[in-house]
Order: structure tokens, then sequence, then C-alpha cells
């Protein structure tokens, strides 16, 4: 049996909005466990999470975007394809698109890049074109960037993949350095799934009961 439901719709189309709304997607996926500065309390991320999640319940509308698309995020979607292109050729594998992928009982999902096979092992792939001082930071670190782990460890547990595939790409870099790629095995972050599958459970019960008090209210 199939973990996860695939729905058909390219990303960033309304049915995508659509397949998406009330669950917790990758990239929100750092929303649910954020605290507030002292970490003694929920952080202002996570409450306003909540209430989008319980307010795309109610209007079945995709809550406003926390950020308005510029050019750096433009530059990003228009380099994916050669992204694509430089990992297919450099690791020898096939990417497969894939839509929005989620849970058949657990509101929450992901928007992979992709999905590989290598070696019987199936894995995910995740790129990101950022700007030339990241993409240097990158290369120079060597590992997965903090930023980008809780949207992987999200994509490890809806996906339940063996591996992920990083890559981070810049076309105006030299030609060896164009491409930056680093595997992260699962084994290596199950805790981290664990702690995660933990949080989000938390917060969807959360989530459920606040939506469950607004639906009385409305009654």
């Amino acid at each position: 049996m199939t973990r996860y439901i695939t729905c058909a719709a390219p990303q960033g189309t309304e049915q995508w909005h659509l397949d998406r709304l009330g669950k917790v997607t990758g990239s929100r996926a750092d929303c649910v466990s954020a605290k507030s500065r002292d970490g003694k309390s929920e952080g202002v991320t996570r409450a306003n999470y909540r209430m989008d999640l319980v307010l795309e319940r109610l209007t079945q509308k995709p809550a406003a975007p926390t950020f308005v698309e510029n050019e750096a995020m433009q530059w990003g979607n228009e380099q994916e394809p050669a992204s694509r292109m430089a990992y297919e050729r450099i690791r020898g594998l096939d990417i497969t698109q894939s839509g929005f992928v989620y849970l058949p009982t657990i509101a929450a999902g992901t928007s992979v890049d992709g999905f590989v096979e290598d070696a019987g092992r199936r894995g995910f792939w995740e790129s990101k074109s950022p700007k030339s001082k990241n993409h240097y930071a990158y290369l120079r670190g060597g590992v997965l960037p903090t930023e980008y782990a809780p949207q992987v460890v999200h994509g490890f547990w809806v996906t339940a993949a063996d591996f992920c595939d990083f890559q981070s790409f810049d076309p105006r870099m030299p030609e060896k350095l164009q491409t930056f790629i680093t595997r992260i095995e699962r084994a290596a972050v199950e805790k981290q799934i664990e702690a995660h599958e933990r949080a989000v459970l938390q917060f969807l019960m959360e989530v459920d009961a606040e939506e469950q008090q607004m639906r009385l209210l409305a009654a």
C-alpha cells in the first residue's frame, strides 16, 4: 500500500494550492516547532500558522502568502529545469517530477522537486537556486544548509524515502562550481524525523480543536 497520495496538478497552479488546504506542508515545516525567543512558549510563527490552517479549512481558500514573490524567487523557479538537467548529468540518475503528495489519514504533505531511484533505493530531490553568496556558503560548508533541514526532515517523514539529494545550483558560477549536491541518508536523521512526527501530530491536534471551536461558533 502506498504511504501517500499524489496529486496531479503542477506546482504553483490553482489546483495545487487547493490540494494543500489545511495541511502542514514542507515549506512551512519549521513553523510547527517554532518557539518564542526565550524558548519557553509558543512562537508567533507557530500560532500564526495554526490560524492559517484553521482559516483554510473554514473558507476553503488558501491563506494569504507569508511572502511576496521577488526576483530571487523568480530566478530560482526559472533555474529548476537547468538544475534538474545538471543533476541527471552528474549523477546519471533520472528525476521523476511529482505533484503535491499527502498522507491519507494525517493532514500533512509536501511538494518535493522530484523522486529518484538509485540502486533499488528511493529518494527525493530538493533543488535550490539561491543568491551566489549563499551558494558559495553551501559549497564551502559541504552539508545540508541548516535553513532547509526542517523541509528535508518533513519530506522524509511524508514520503518514507531512503535518502534525499539536496542540490544548490548557480549557473553564474564557474562551471565546476555551479552545482553542489549532498546526500542525506534517512538513518542519519531518523531521530529528527521521529521528533518531527510527534510535533506535527501535536500541532494538528491543536488545529483540529481550534477548527471545532470555530465551527461551533458558526452553528
